[in-house]
């Protein structure tokens, strides 16, 4: 038996991943006095979550019982009941009747030969009397990993005491393996209270991150995908790929599938074995096909598939599937080591096999290419217009795979060569997310290749694949002019590019304007249309960061057909600069339709640096309009798919820690932000450094640190400033930096800021900027004594920024109007400014009307917070529950969250439940503080 359940403190970690909510439950469910049955197949990491629960909950507990059975000693009686019982005996001894006590010493020394047979009562009473003697001390913690393996007679003595200790403070941690839901047996042996707590396959990004943690750091991502897919999602398998990877000195071409380890195969091998020849060759085909059928093993030459499948559906090779025609392995585990384990000449016959039976176009082409061996000019082609078809499919990641077979097919003297379809898989992989495969092949190709239009295109692709740190491509810019030439449309691919450094690195929107100008002059001479739309596209949006006045026209120059379909949905195309200037243009309605039509198109074309990009601007949309709890979730959502592909990091940590704090956690919003700000300064990226500083500088505000805010936001003045940025509507840092100002006692310097932005809102029409400034200028006339005319400002700038649609700008007039006027005799109320913050979700600033409200003796204690209500809830609850207080329709809310009305009213009645309330009504009243009836 294994006693010792600590783990090494390295591991620890891992629990956490993908493991907060079940493990959440387990704690609370612990904490309350109950019992919890967690329970899942082979490494799903149930052991792991069990020692992390033990090690918490272990301390506070008088005494802690423990046992983890093996299957080799299961068949030996009693052994689970000493584990447990064994060192405790001498204590609840003396304290058991005699009857009861030579029972349970017989049981647990072996001595005296006693069986449930012949002492089954006494026995029974003795674990019940020893559990309850020792609860009379204090809590008793039983801890039992693998109760599929306790022996019967343990487990039957475990169980009779279970169902009958009632209110004794005995509680049960237990693990057991399963397979789907099949715990019901294990659940009647526990107590009655007890919570069964399913460990569940983890997600794609929680592979990544338990792979980077591990110390399998750097895989590219199509390699992660891959390994979620062979592991479905289980840790252990996830780890021992990952571990096979690390280990293996030639990572698996295109195509090929992940070596999988010994202590894998070793799982899934010995059941094969019992499979005949037959069987085994129809198996391998259904293994290398994509989505294998009865249908499909039959054009494939097996002419036996449904008897052959029934036999490894017996023994549980296969999944059962009584109602449709696909074939499914039980785990795709046992699909990967039979696939491992064929020689190659079998898995070419499977292979060529599938080249003609597979009905999409797209599987014969890779089929084709998996069965033949060396150049072969026919199976290139057909792998290249399969490599087209993908790419038209919205699959840019298949079709990278696929364009990397053809370049492999390729004869030397080809036409087109093995390095241009290399290069066209490159951009492929690029648009997929998917950058270190990108800059491998283009530097692979940039060690041979000497015609100019290959070599710029490689170099485009290693400057795309630095994402932001463009600075650490620098010495590419010159190579790449270099190689082309006087050529107008190499040229213009190379200024585009160096616009992008010119505003990146130099942090100088003029510079970058005019490369852009250039490049889309370049471009126009070259009939290149695509490059063109994308500089003017950089164009139009840097000048409406600039307030320049071109900005409306050249973005409309950059919407004129025709349109490249790529770049139309595009996060740098015509789209995302329109985005940009509706929103500084206060058109937050119109720019988050068309925020959300850019994302819709994003995702069915499979582009996922667009997709991380155009979440994150829809997140500030809603952010914009005072949805803060809706903000929070897309730009978390943002963050997550921005760090499981590499992509865009700085810019969603930039929008995450503006969306903690205003309706998350100012701490984190805090984190958030130097973690984005240490970011952009290892990138060189000037922008992003001024829009940290910019989250930083308001974080620090909600935190009630208007120091730092004020040296924060000073920098991303003069940041701005050099920059060429002369529109507040930009960064919108104004009110924030003169508020702190005026908090710390530096009003002239307040009232300076103010008359200098509101002298370029007014040129540009920035109406909801004008506004704000409006706020500020109230606060530096109330320090000033000016109460009157102050209170009067404010009340306008609320009634401004009510009508504009800015919901928390609006709360944010309404809490400064309410703290003005305490400053005067008579009494006050924050409930106005209370209501339109939980209106909008914004949870920091509803702790800080709290702790005014609390400051201010004659003020009635605020109504309570709609958020505590909703903490109990699941994250699409609360997204359901958040918009319903916003008075959304369930056709509005479907919409918002890219669900079915049938979805909404589902969710909506677990919302019920779990508020202990009827209707929709009762969710609004929640919102305003009321008591539900």
């Amino acid at each position: 038996m294994r006693r010792d359940f600590k783990e090494p403190a390295r591991s620890r970690p891992d629990l956490v991943i993908g493991r907060e909510e079940p493990f959440g439950a387990a704690r609370e469910q612990l904490a309350r006095g109950g019992s919890v049955l967690l329970h899942g197949p082979a490494g799903i990491g149930k052991s792991t979550v069990l020692r992390a629960l033990a090690s918490e909950y272990g301390t506070p507990a008088t005494t802690v019982l423990r046992c983890s059975a093996t299957e080799s000693e299961s068949h030996l009686p009693f052994l689970a009941l000493a584990d447990l019982l064994g060192l405790v005996l001498d204590k609840v001894s003396d304290a058991l009747p005699p009857a009861q006590r030579t029972a349970l010493e017989s049981a647990l020394t072996g001595r005296g030969e006693s069986t449930l047979q012949r002492d089954g009562l006494a026995l029974r009473l003795a674990v019940l009397s020893a559990l309850r003697t020792l609860a009379a001390e204090g809590p008793v913690l039983i801890v039992a990993d693998d109760l599929q393996w306790l022996d019967s007679a343990s487990a039957e003595l475990l169980g009779f005491a279970a169902r009958r200790l009632g209110d004794t403070p005995v509680r049960m941690l237990c693990a057991v393996r399963t397979e789907g839901q099949e715990y019901d047996r294990f659940l009647r042996a526990s107590p009655p209270d007890t919570l069964a707590v399913r460990l569940g396959a983890l997600s794609r990004t929680q592979v990544s991150t338990l792979l980077d943690h591990r110390g399998y750091t750097g895989l590219p991502r199509s390699t992660v995908r891959d390994i979620h897919r062979t592991s479905g999602g289980n840790p252990l398998f996830a780890l021992e790929l990952g571990r096979a990877l690390a280990e293996n000195p030639t990572p698996p071409r295109p195509g090929e599938p992940l070596p999988v380890p010994t202590s894998l195969r070793a799982l899934v091998l010995s059941r094969l074995e019992m499979l005949s020849d037959e069987a085994r060759r129809t198996l391998l085909v259904a293994s290398a096909g994509a989505r294998p059928t009865l249908a499909l093993l039959h054009a494939a030459g097996r002419e036996n598939a449904e008897a052959e499948t029934a036999q490894a559906a017996e023994l549980g090779l296969l999944a059962t599937e009584p109602e449709g025609p696909a074939v499914r392995f039980a785990h795709p585990l046992i699909s990967a080591a039979l696939y491992a384990e064929a020689p190659a000449q079998e898995r070419r016959a499977a292979h060529a096999a599938l080249s003609t039976a597979a009905s999409d176009p797209i599987e014969r082409a890779r089929h084709l290419a998996l069965a033949t061996t060396g150049a072969d000019p026919e199976a290139a082609a057909r792998l290249a217009e399969a490599a087209a078809l993908a790419r038209d499919r919205g699959a840019p990641s298949a079709a990278a795979s696929l364009g990397l077979l053809a370049a492999r097919h390729t004869p030397a003297d080809g036409d087109p060569g093995p390095d241009e379809r290399r290069l066209q898989a490159a951009e492929d992989a690029i648009i997929a997310g998917e950058v270190d495969l990108a800059r491998d092949i283009a530097r692979d190709v940039l060690t041979r290749a000497t015609a100019p239009a290959d070599r710029v295109r490689a170099w485009m692709v290693v400057i795309e694949s630095a994402g932001q740190a463009l600075g650490d491509v620098d010495t590419v810019y010159p190579q790449a002019l270099a190689d082309a030439g006087s050529d107008p449309g190499l040229l213009a691919l190379v200024h585009y590019q160096l616009a992008w450094r010119g505003l990146v690195v130099e942090g100088d929107f003029a510079t970058g304007r005019e490369e852009a100008a250039h490049a889309a002059q370049l471009a126009a001479r070259a009939g290149d249309r695509r490059t063109e739309l994308l500089a003017l596209a950089f164009q139009g949006e840097t000048e409406t960061l600039m307030g320049h006045p071109d900005a409306p026209a050249t973005i409309k120059r950059a919407m004129k057909e025709p349109q490249d379909p790529q770049v139309a949905c595009h996060h740098n195309g015509a789209g995302s600069a329109r985005f940009r200037w509706l929103v500084m243009s206060d058109q937050v309605p119109e720019a988050r339709s068309t925020v959300t039509a850019l994302l819709r198109r994003a995702r069915q074309r499979g582009m996922v640096e667009s997709e991380v990009h155009f979440v994150r601007m829809l997140a500030e949309t809603e952010l914009r309009s005072g949805h803060c709890g809706r903000a929070l979730d897309l730009a978390r959502e943002s963050m997550r798919l921005a760090r499981d592909s590499g992509i865009g990091e700085i810019p969603s940590a930039v929008l995450n820690s503006l969306a903690e704090a205003s309706g998350g956690d100012a701490d984190r919003a805090l984190a958030l932000a130097r973690e984005a700000l240490e970011q952009a300064d290892q990138a060189g990226d000037q922008m992003y450094v001024s829009r940290a500083l910019t989250a930083l500088g308001h974080a620090q505000l909600v935190a009630q640190d208007a120091e730092g805010a004020v040296r924060s936001l000073r920098r991303v003045r003069e940041l701005e400033h050099g920059l060429g940025i002369t529109d507040p509507a930009r960064g919108r840092w104004h009110g924030d930096l003169a508020e702190a100002l005026v908090r710390i006692g530096e009003v002239d310097e307040a009232r300076e800021l103010v008359t200098g932005a509101r002298e370029h809102a007014l040129r540009l029409g920035r109406e909801s900027v004008l506004a704000v400034l409006d706020r500020a200028e109230a606060l530096v006339r109330a320090a000033r004594g000016e109460h009157e005319a102050a209170l009067a400002q404010l009340t306008q700038a609320q009634d401004r920024l009510a009508k504009l649609g800015y919901g928390l700008e609006e709360a944010r007039a309404a809490f400064a109007l309410a703290s003005l006027r305490t400053r005067r005799a008579g009494p006050t109320s924050y409930d106005e400014a209370a209501r339109l913050f939980r209106r909008c979700r914004a949870l920091p600033w509803l702790r800080q009307v709290e702790a005014a409200t609390a400051a201010n003796p004659g003020e009635p204690n605020p109504p309570v917070a709609a958020s505590e209500g909703l903490e109990g809830l699941a994250s699409m609850e609360r997204q359901v529950a958040a918009l319903v207080m916003e008075g959304a329709t369930n056709r509005e809310i479907a919409a918002r969250l890219f669900i079915s009305v049938k979805t909404v009213e589902a969710t909506l009645t677990r919302v019920y439940r779990k508020l202990g309330i009827r209707s929709r009504v009762d969710i609004v009243r929640l919102a305003a503080g009321r008591r539900t009836k």
